[in-house]
């Protein structure tokens, strides 16, 4: 399709120039004639008698109306559309921090996907993963930002409209940077900064100029959740024992300070104050209290980020919104994608919890919101996963009421696949064990992959159902949606070979023990001389393909965490066979892996009306032995 622009154009030809060539569109004198013009209020497009029109209040509200005109246009026929966003502020916030560093590029081909979506923000969470000056260990060998890259990101957002926000942490989740012997000064906790100490807030000091130089924006995210900790580890050796609710108020003010000093607006997650307020220390709980006399202590200025992942009830949501209101400042809601339970995105959690959300925000007037792309416990999961939430949460940001139509619609231009298609390697961890949309955020692709085939710590979970046929199902389906999205095959490739690992390793701990047990030498000579090996050379296929997908995403760091895990699933394997031969031939009298019970993983009570629950720490997967001490 050939566009000739024309009006208020000047501060669109690049973000226009750089669609361009994504959407297969080019900007000729001899095309369609698009007149661009500001208008108050929300967006419209359109097209009448040979002529477009494109009107927009932002710059990032133009490059949605822009994807909206030119996915209708494609139909063909006049058409004119009005849009009304519900927030003010639609952003994503992406984990740089756990294992994964996007390339730039990546970021770049995000925020083009982001501007069509109607974004209009973009936070990169980095612990220690970005540069500090005279600390060379923040961030060491952890593939780290320099300067030049974050400023380069920016520059690029602000081509589409989009804000780059810095997301930073200023008192826990630094156990990555702490863990450092030259470093120990600054230990509160292993994970936590030590309160009170000059020397702390003068490395945060370090830490917020260097965050917030490479941005434009004046905004910036101060993490400061989930320190319940907070002056129980050398603070309390130090000092003595001191009100957690006083130190972590003391401790807000004095960075606050730093972050105003330098003109920045500071903004933190909104937990602690409000675990402080809790009776069991929860967050979010509907009834916590936090004292006028308290409340009064806290920062002013600061804006708190209400976060929640678990919720379905939308009142519940709105009290707690009104909770973060009471305390004298304007929330923003941070609700999450669910993509960080192994390999594939829960997508039925994630619309479960954030469809009362977002109503909930929109009947309070909350004016912000953001989504959370968390990457716990090694980043095993793509990058690109989460696009379909992505887009649920853009369409549900910008209309009062879902339209599924719209969304699928919408999800084709946008990311050029199927959203079906590309939402079906949740079924990875949605199976015939799961809940009703996968509520407990069971994640088998992760456990029933990793766990010792010898050992079957989960082997309790899954007898008497029957997960081959269900994995060999989703095999063949996932073939089917690889051929129809051609630019995701990796996406695909991944899921697929963990598929056909899956349908043979899920029950290979239960056949292994019932071969052994029933004393059938033939089947457990099968199962070492031709499954094992072949489920070795699945392994190292899944491995290349997997690395192959991380490197056309992320920096190298981290990547060895996977390749280890892979290399001691391989070993296990091996090791394996190797026990059953000797066994079988005589070599050893017994095999006392085997010949232990198998127990359930966790409550055996919570395990009565479904198979399994969420597990996501692999070093508890893998064996009941001392992994790390």
């Amino acid at each position: 399709m050939k566009l000739r622009f024309f009006g208020e154009t000047d501060e669109l030809e690049t973000g226009i120039a750089i669609l361009s060539s994504m959407l297969g569109f080019a900007s000729a004198e001899d095309g369609l004639p698009v007149e661009i013009r500001g208008r108050t209020g929300g967006i419209e497009a359109g097209r009448r008698d040979g002529r477009g029109w494109i009107a927009y209040q932002t710059k990032a509200s133009f490059f949605r109306a822009l994807g909206l005109f030119l996915e209708t246009a494609g139909n063909g026929g006049d058409f004119h559309l009005r849009e009304e966003p519900q927030f003010r502020t639609v952003g994503v916030m992406v984990d740089a921090s756990r294992n994964a560093v996007p390339k730039t590029e990546t970021v770049k081909r995000l925020l083009c996907l982001l501007a069509l979506m109607g974004y209009n923000m973009l936070m990169l969470y980095t612990e220690d993963t970005y540069g500090v000056q005279d600390e060379p260990y923040f961030g060491y060998m952890r593939g780290r930002y320099s300067e030049a890259e974050l400023r380069e990101m920016d520059d690029y957002a602000e081509l589409l409209g989009i804000e780059m926000i810095p997301c930073i942490q200023t008192l826990g989740h630094l156990e990555q940077f702490l863990k450092w012997e030259p470093v120990k000064g600054y230990r509160d906790t292993d994970a936590i900064l030590l309160p009170g100490d000059e020397r702390t807030y003068a490395l945060i000091e370090r830490m917020v100029e260097a965050a917030a130089r490479p941005f434009r924006s004046r905004r910036i995210h101060l993490g400061m959740d989930e320190a319940s900790g907070v002056g129980l580890g050398r603070y309390l050796e130090l000092n003595g024992y001191k009100d957690r609710y006083a130190l972590m108020i003391e401790h807000m003010q004095r960075v606050v300070h730093i972050a105003e000093a330098r003109g920045l607006k500071p903004m933190i997650w909104g937990d602690m104050p409000f675990r402080l307020g809790s009776k069991h220390g929860t967050y979010p709980d509907p009834g916590a209290v936090i004292p006028p006399e308290m409340s009064a202590r806290l920062p002013h200025g600061l804006q708190y980020v209400y976060w929640d992942y678990m919720t379905t009830s939308r009142e519940t949501y709105r009290r707690v919104i009104r909770q973060h209101r009471a305390m004298g400042c304007e929330p923003i809601y941070a609700g999450t994608a669910w993509n960080y339970c192994g390999y594939c995105t829960n997508i039925g959690r994630a619309f479960a919890t954030l469809e009362p959300a977002l109503s909930a925000c929109k009947d309070e007037g909350v004016g912000e919101a953001f989504i959370t792309l968390w990457n716990d416990n090694g980043a095993e999961n793509s990058f690109y996963s989460p696009l379909p939430v992505l887009q649920y949460f853009a369409e549900a940001c910008h209309t009062r009421e879902d339209d599924g139509e719209k969304l699928v619609r919408r999800f084709r231009f946008c990311a050029g696949a199927d959203f079906h298609d590309l939402s079906a390697p949740r079924y990875l961890d949605e199976t015939p064990l799961s809940l009703p949309q996968n509520m407990d955020s069971s994640n088998p692709s992760k456990f029933l992959l990793w766990q010792d085939p010898l050992l079957g710590l989960f082997d309790r979970h899954v007898e008497n159902h029957d997960l081959p046929a269900h994995y060999a199902g989703l095999q063949t389906r996932l073939n089917g949606c690889r051929e129809r999205n051609p630019g995701w095959e990796s996406l695909f490739d991944v899921s697929i070979t963990l598929c056909e690992i899956l349908k043979r390793k899920c029950d290979l701990g239960l056949r292994i023990k019932t071969a052994y047990g029933g004393g059938d030498r033939e089947k457990l000579r099968e199962i070492a001389v031709v499954e094992l090996p072949a489920l070795g050379e699945s392994v190292e296929k899944l491995r290349l393909l997997h690395r192959a997908q991380w490197f056309d995403t992320y920096k190298p760091f981290g990547w060895e965490v996977l390749d280890i895990r892979y290399g001691g699933l391989k070993a296990r394997l091996d090791s394996a066979s190797g026990r059953l031969l000797d066994y079988i031939e005589g070599r050893a009298d017994r095999i006392q892996e085997l010949e232990e019970e198998r127990l359930y993983f966790e409550d055996p009570e919570a395990c009565r009306d479904i198979g399994y629950s969420v597990f996501n720490r692999y070093h508890r997967i893998v064996t009941a032995g001392a992994f790390s001490n």
